[in-house]
This record gives structure tokens, sequence and C-alpha cells, in this order.
């Protein structure tokens, strides 16, 4: 048997070199198709493991507070699109606040009210600047260190902020912001701080700490009516005691609201960014309209074998008139599609890798390459090999041997 396996897959890669053009061509539709999906499976995967950076050992005692509209992820996707329209519709106050820092295990609490509003600095506006409303808890929750000056403190004035490295650039053309002033809604702030260089634009706090702007949120909500807490960021004083508290937590917000389940309490591996479920559903989506390319592939590899089959009836022929059987002609032609299949999900494989490697130099994550995508090029070339290329192998077993020899090209 095993000899046999081996006459057909010498005959079949025979085959295939005295026509290397069209081999080229037929395997390179399978590699178009496997190469698409392995671009979004590999960038889909270095944005993740991006994300799950926020949820790692560090922040093992770290529980989110969340709005909540009772909607499910897909009916979310517009609200996710657009960050801060999910957020109007909060029902988390101050007051919420205080609650919750007086429950047993908690030793932070920091919310969190996020806005894209232009600032001036020296009469220059600088449009859609993120202002973050928030309290001295959140240099612990965020694991912040600062290049120059102090963070935000109750025991100094109220009109102070702390600016991001890359928003201290933008804003006064470098670090030494300290003491520098700017305007925000009507109202003159000055600089006290400025945060070192953070590369970390994916987070679980859904904005970017390099190019924020923090202040005090006490005093932001005396000039914002319309101020919303869009989360509140919980650290409890150990691991263990993250399953009590976030118990805990639920039970006194439901009951502070009166019932009103308008929020969410998430902690562990569900401390993400809020996009993380819209991003599986457009990875997904994608995947999907990638397998299109492959059917496609698929497709011209059935013809090219067809065309195959078609030129070599003689071939065919005289196989069978000297004992060939047809179990023998359907596997020498079903190993050609595989081997064909099998080097274009190499190529598409290579190719893909290439290509989502030169696009993560232009963005702030790496590709990642794990044995599941490996798996899965694996089983596609198996696949399609099999599925397009067995209509043409049995066409092939099924010729009369008498009419082959009699057929001249």
């Amino acid at each position: 048997m095993a000899l046999l396996i081996n006459t057909h897959l010498h005959l079949a890669i025979d085959s295939l070199r005295q026509n290397r053009g069209r081999t080229f061509l037929s395997a390179l539709g399978i590699a178009i198709g496997v190469a698409s999906i392995v671009l979004i499976l590999s960038l889909t995967g270095g944005v993740n493991r991006l994300i799950s950076t926020s949820t790692d050992k560090n922040n093992a005692n770290l529980i989110l507070v969340r709005p909540s509209n009772g909607k499910n992820i897909t009916e979310n996707i517009i609200d996710e699109l657009t960050s801060n329209a999910q957020y109007v519709k909060s029902n988390l106050a101050l007051d919420d606040v205080d609650v919750l820092r007086r429950i047993d295990n908690v030793s932070s609490v920091a919310p969190l009210a996020i806005s894209n509003s232009p600032v001036t600095v020296s009469d220059k506006v600088h449009q859609s600047m993120t202002v973050v409303a928030t309290n001295s808890d959140f240099i612990n929750m965020a694991n912040i260190h600062l290049k120059n000056g102090q963070f935000l403190d109750y025991d100094i004035r109220d009109d102070v902020a702390v600016i991001g490295y890359k928003a201290a650039l933008q804003m006064f053309g470098g670090p030494e912001a300290i003491t520098k002033t700017f305007k925000y809604n009507g109202k003159q702030f000055m600089v006290i701080g400025v945060m070192d260089e953070i590369d970390d634009p994916i987070n679980y706090n859904n904005f970017d700490l390099d190019n924020s702007i923090l202040i005090n949120i006490e005093y932001a909500s005396t000039f914002e009516s319309s101020l919303q807490i869009q989360q509140i960021d919980i650290r409890t004083t150990t691991t263990d005691a993250v399953g009590e508290a976030t118990a805990k937590i639920q039970e006194k917000l439901t009951q502070i609201k009166n019932g009103d389940q308008n929020f969410q309490v998430i902690s562990g591996e569900s401390n993400m960014h809020p996009a993380g479920g819209l991003l599986s559903i457009v990875s997904s989506m994608l995947t999907l309209v990638a397998s299109i390319s492959l059917i496609v592939g698929g497709v011209g590899v059935m013809n090219i074998m067809l065309v195959s089959v078609s030129e070599r009836t003689r071939e065919i022929g005289i196989r069978k008139a000297v004992g060939a059987s047809s179990s023998n002609i359907l596997l020498q032609f079903l190993f050609e599609s595989l081997i064909l299949s099998i080097l274009g999900s190499l190529m598409g494989f290579a190719l893909g890798y290439v290509l989502a490697f030169l696009i993560s130099l232009i963005t702030p994550f790496a590709p990642h390459i794990s044995w599941q995508i490996l798996g899965i090029t694996g089983a596609v070339s198996l696949v399609v090999g099999v599925l397009f290329g067995i209509y043409p192998a049995v066409k092939a077993a099924s010729k009369d041997p008498i009419a082959s020899l009699k057929f001249y090209r």
C-alpha cells in the first residue's frame, strides 16, 4: 500500500512539473485566499495580545464598573464604533464612588469621565484632545509613572492637570510643561505633572494615556453639567478578595440604584477594551469574506484538473489497459489536486505573514502566528484539495478504457 501511494505521489508530482506555469497559477489562486485568512487572523491575534496585557497578573485584583444598556454585542456595534456614544446613558455618579470606597477589601476607587474636547494653549486651539476627569487613586490603577512634577492631589488647588508625554509635545512642544497653562471648557488649568511615555494605546480604560489630559473630577463636576462617568476602576487589597468584592459591588449598586441594572461589574479576563467583542465579530466577518477567495481558488484548481483529465485521456486508457483500477486513477488525480492545494497554502501562509509583518511596521502591535493558524491553513489545504479535486478525479476514474485509447489530442 505504501509503495502504491508513493507511486501515485511521484506520478502526480511529475505531471505537475510538466506544466509548471499552469501549476503555479492554480496554486496562486489558493495562496491568495490563504494569505487573506492568515493576514486577518495574525493581525487580530496581535490586537488581542495587546488587549490582553490589560488583564495580566498585575491587574488580577482589578474590578471595573461600566454602564450597560442591556444590549448584546451585536446590537452595540454602532455604539462601540463611536466609543463615547454608549456612555451617554450612564447612570454612574460621584456618590457611587464614595459608596464603593467603603466596601471591605477595596483599596482604591477611580472614576473616569472621558471627553474629546478642544483645549486652548496661547490662543492656539488643539482639537479633540482626550480630557479625562478622575481622582488621585487613578495613579495606582493605571500604574502611572511621572516624568516631571506630581499627580493630582486633593490638598492642592483644583484647577490643575497632569498630561501625557505626547500631549505635552503637542501642546507645549516638549515634556518641560510644569506650571504652563491651558484652557478647557472656559476654565484655565495649570500643568503640575507630565507622565512618562507609555506605548499602550489599547487598554481596559479605553483611552491612550500618552495623548490624554487628566483633571480633577470633583472640580470638573462644578462646571460640566453633562459630566458622565463612563467607568469606575476598583482595586482590591488582594487577588483573593476579588470574587467577594465583585458580588458586594453588584449588590450595593443595585441597592442604591433602586434595582436599576444599567451597569455591569466585570473582573478577571473580562477586564478588556470595550471594543474587544466587536473585534471578534469583525474578525469573523473578514475571515468569512476571505474564505470566498478560497472558493474561487478551489474552482480554479478544479478547472485545471478537468483540463488535465481531458488532455490525459489516452494515458488513462493505457493505464487501465495494463491493469490500473479505477481507484488507482482516482487517487492519482486526487493526489495532484491535494499537492496543488498544499503548495498554494504554503505560498499563502508565507505571503500572509510577510504582509502582516509589513503592516505591523506602521501599527502599535506585532502579528501573532500561532499553531492554531498553522492548523487552519493545513486543514484548509486538505479540504479544498479534496472538495475541488474529487469531481475531476471521479471523472478520470470513470472513463472507459477502450474509448480512452481511441482518443487523440
